[in-house]
């Protein structure tokens, strides 16, 4: 490979640690876990593994991925109070993952899709909203708002201290 063939894919590995950072800073704004970092570097990693794949010419690497992300994402879901927490999260994680495998050679659907993403998170205040006028206010709905908000209050503290 020939350096300016390794430049050209330094630049691309950025562009998917870009497009999973700017979904991070979304998550970071509203206080979940995987922010800025956590996705740059998931979408960075898959971008990384799915150019492996193609230089080795073997699929399996990018199957990899997928499996990967999956067990990671499943240690993002927890159950809080009789309520679970960090479902979208966990699938926010995956489809970066996905992005980062595209990223490398269709850059203008990857960047369509952080933008879908990001749009879709920002749904969230439509979904609580939906959520606490379309039924009764439950025990397990109260629990799971007292969840976030206890989130919430964890990662100001953290960011303060």
């Amino acid at each position: 490979m020939s350096n300016a063939d390794q430049i050209d894919l330094f630049v691309r590995m950025m562009y998917a640690l870009a497009l999973g950072s700017a979904v991070g800073l979304e998550r970071e704004f509203r206080g979940h876990e995987a922010g800025i970092r956590t996705l740059g570097l998931v979408c960075l990693g898959a971008a990384l593994f799915g150019e492996t794949s193609t230089l080795y010419g073997d699929s399996r690497v990018a199957a990899g991925v997928v499996q990967g992300i999956g067990f990671l994402g499943a240690g993002l879901i927890i159950v809080r109070g009789g309520t679970v927490v960090g479902a979208t999260t966990a699938a926010t994680v995956w489809a970066m993952a996905g992005v980062g495998l595209l990223a490398s050679e269709a850059w203008l659907t990857a960047l369509l899709l952080t933008a879908a993403i990001i749009l879709a998170l920002e749904f969230s205040p439509v979904s609580d909203w939906v959520l606490s006028h379309g039924r009764p206010n439950t025990e397990a709905q109260r629990l799971r708002e007292e969840a976030h908000s206890e989130a919430r209050e964890a990662k100001i503290e953290r960011s303060e201290g």
